[in-house]
């Protein structure tokens, strides 16, 4: 007999490819396996019109347009991109002068896919200016504002947090951005395909998507590059055929660029009414464990935030011994792309979260196919691990003790 698989808790990490979205790049996977570069034949035309239809469809989904959108492997390519690309399209990296503006503002709460790239463009003499935040995790507009000077290049500012799910106030930001004449970029990673996302009205100018966490295919994802006012300057960071607009070379994975169109036609269409859905599970699910257990914390933003996300610390624990005592529910510490890091959460650091208290943290992260049954049986074996860890340690320091 088969075990029962666990009850998946981990959508922010990745989500698993909806069978709709499988079924439009059966396709591309079979008969129309061609290169979308390959201009002399038939399979090469086919390939081309699935890729150009893709293109098209995502961009109405942003409010963008076809030629703004750059196909990449996923979220930190796309990051990547739109920060060193930004820096050598400026002068940068050259090893000559410094360009004109040499200056990127960024928040501590970042995901790694963008502060990594921005340790790097310091040690190649860009100045890095990593904004706090406030409690619920929220970086103040105001304060983007404020660290602009006349030589920033670029702000960039994730719209919705991968560990405590909080909503960056991206619009407001974007105004303050216009207004100071420097280019924001948001990695929307976490956002793209479950909030409302209008690079006008956001006045977002660099984008970068990860189809992966919205039912798509892993290996595909994008960056909104803004061709109109203001016009975007990246230079390619990879090379070896000029695909992509001569931003991004590379052989397209046609049926994973079909796959992602797929996906976020699924989530426009469906996704206020599985958001409020998620919402009243998530919510369920903190009840359900903050009524029966002491000593339990919501970090992140408690009256908004992704609804799917919720994130939980519980104290006097040890988070790694709840983890592996907790069987059933496949959950996460935090952030899948710093799992095997030992070192507490950079994001729960930055909200003031003692480190004790942040090593002893569970991120759940709800989906598409997360239901009430699951919701409550995953509530009742987190309490059981909890109360059970918590009674052995209450033992081991009597034990210790006499």
């Amino acid at each position: 007999m088969v075990p029962r698989r666990p009850i998946y808790l981990d959508h922010q990490a990745t989500t698993p490819l909806d069978p709709r979205v499988l079924e439009a790049m059966q396709p591309s996977l079979r008969e129309d396996f061609g290169n979308a570069a390959s201009r002399s034949h038939v399979y090469g035309w086919r390939a081309r019109a699935a890729v150009d239809d893709a293109r098209e469809r995502i961009a109405d989904h942003l409010g963008a347009r076809e030629n703004e959108i750059v196909f990449t492997s996923g979220a930190t390519e796309s990051n990547n991109l739109a920060l060193i690309g930004a820096v050598r399209a400026a002068g940068g990296l050259a090893g000559g002068a410094q360009p004109a503006r040499d200056h990127i503002v960024t928040v501590a709460t970042e995901h790694k896919a963008v502060l990594d790239p921005c340790d790097f463009l310091e040690t190649q003499g860009m100045r890095v200016t990593r904004l706090g935040v406030d409690g619920c995790g929220r970086v103040d507009p105001d304060e983007v504002a404020g660290a602009i000077d006349e030589r920033t290049l670029l702000v960039s500012i994730m719209w919705a947090n991968n560990e405590i799910g909080v909503i960056q106030p991206i619009a407001e930001i974007g105004d303050r951005c216009r207004q100071r004449g420097t280019w924001l970029h948001s990695d929307a990673a976490q956002a793209v395909g479950k909030l409302p996302i209008d690079v006008d009205e956001a006045n977002v100018d660099l984008l970068s998507i990860s189809f992966h966490k919205l039912y798509g295919p892993k290996g595909i994802g994008a960056l909104y590059v803004r061709s109109r006012s203001p016009h975007v300057r990246i230079a390619p960071i990879q090379f070896g055929g000029g695909h992509e607009g001569g931003l991004r070379s590379g052989t397209l994975p046609v049926a994973g660029v079909v796959g992602a169109a797929a996906a976020l036609d699924l989530c426009a269409a469906e996704g206020s009414t599985e958001a409020e859905r998620q919402r009243h599970l998530r919510d369920r699910l903190w009840h359900s464990i903050s009524s029966e257990l002491p000593g339990v914390v919501r970090n992140g933003d408690p009256e908004g935030g992704l609804p799917g996300n919720l994130h939980v610390s519980f104290e006097g624990l040890d988070g790694d011994r709840l983890l592996a005592g907790l069987e059933g529910v496949a959950v996460s510490a935090g952030s899948a792309c710093t799992s095997e890091q030992p070192t507490p959460s950079h994001v729960l650091q930055a909200l003031g979260v003692p480190p004790e208290r942040a090593r002893a943290s569970l991120r759940f992260g709800l989906g598409r196919g997360t239901t009430l049954q699951e919701i409550d049986e995953a509530a009742a074996r987190v309490v059981e691990a909890v109360r059970r860890e918590r009674g052995e340690a209450v033992s081991a320091r009597s034990a210790a003790n006499q």
